[in-house]
């Protein structure tokens, strides 16, 4: 048999060979026997110095037919084991596009949060500015510009976390109002503005303290300010924190930076005034400190104190957020417990 017979024969051998694959690997495996450096169509071209000048061309000519005959057909073939592939994986691997998909969980602000965002909401629609500040002060403006200077005693009152002699983490967000009124223009017209945010005290923890805890300070300055202002502003919020029906009282008590001060009570909201668990069975429940601010805060802040007054008053959201929900440890807003938050949804 000549070569170009043998060659012939090889190429409808390989042929059927390709048409029989299955699978891309033994596809593969027909490729590399037929056409690699070790293969018969090599094997011819390398013998091809054996031949006669007359048969080299001839023969070296329908080899390299043959060769790109098979690499054709085996392109071929592979293309259309791929596309075999891809379709048997598709019905496989299918989705049901119509089944109902997995809800995905919602999540919503943290309760404490929510109970400052509706306090500033309301103080906006009063008519306030909100101002947030540092929570690393100077000891000059959390106690030296609210009426407290070095030693004095009411500085015991808050336990503070000190980082040097003259840095603190502050106990209270009044340094942002004395930085806020030394910088206000009162020919602009009068201030008024909160400042929540987060405060700091080496309280022990337990079921109604906690080391780190919420506050909302207010303050407003203007000419002729008297504590029926004050009264009137807080009675409008815990009227729309806890019910319109809502009453509140002030006691006198003392505060370093407001003169006169007072505790503020609002009526029960649980019993109306009749007296239960929550209320201690006094018809009354403690909710803020306040006051009329003291000269010598507005004196040091460089406003007349003669032709200025101003109130000042100071919430507890932690505290706000316990009555209204009924909540008993103050720890459970803290401790990231996903039973107890996913509690309040919010709107």
């Amino acid at each position: 048999m000549s070569l170009q017979e043998k060659l012939e024969a090889l190429k409808v051998a390989t042929v059927e060979k390709i048409k029989a694959a299955e699978d891309l690997q033994l596809l593969n495996q027909i490729r590399v026997e037929t056409l690699g450096k070790k293969g018969p169509i090599t094997e011819v071209l390398r013998g091809m110095k054996d031949l006669s000048a007359e048969e080299r061309p001839k023969i070296g000519s329908f080899a390299n037919e043959i060769r790109d005959a098979l690499t054709a057909e085996i392109e071929e073939k592979k293309a259309a084991l791929e596309v075999a592939a891809m379709n048997k994986a598709l019905a496989e691997e299918s989705i049901d596009v119509t089944l109902p998909g997995k809800k995905m969980a919602q999540g919503t602000r943290h309760v404490l949060t929510q109970i400052m965002e509706e306090i500033e909401d309301i103080f906006i629609g009063m008519g306030y500015q909100v101002v947030e500040g540092y929570e690393v002060e100077q000891d000059h403006y959390n106690f030296e510009r609210m009426n407290l200077p070095k030693d004095h005693p009411a500085r015991d009152m808050q336990d503070t976390f000190y980082i040097s002699d003259e840095i603190l983490i502050r106990t209270h967000t009044s340094p942002v109002q004395a930085r806020t009124m030394e910088k206000h223009d009162f020919t602009k017209g009068p201030l008024r503005m909160i400042s929540p945010g987060k405060v700091f005290r080496r309280d022990t923890d337990d079921a109604t303290h906690s080391h780190q805890f919420h506050q909302i300070e207010g303050l407003v300055i203007d000419e002729h300010i008297t504590m029926g202002d004050l009264k009137g502003t807080l009675e409008a919020l815990m009227q729309r924190m806890f019910g319109a029906d809502r009453e509140i009282r002030l006691r006198p008590s003392y505060f370093p930076f407001t003169e006169p001060s007072v505790e503020v009570d609002v009526s029960c909201f649980k019993c109306g005034g009749a007296g239960c668990n929550v209320c201690k069975h006094t018809g009354w429940i403690e909710i803020l400190g306040a006051g009329m601010v003291h000269p010598n805060v507005l004196e040091m802040s460089g406003i007349d104190s003669e032709k200025y007054s101003g109130f000042a008053f100071g919430l507890g959201p932690d505290r706000i957020a316990m009555l209204r929900y009924g909540v008993n440890d103050i720890r459970n807003f803290y401790q990231n417990d996903v039973r107890f938050i996913r509690q309040f949804k919010g709107e």
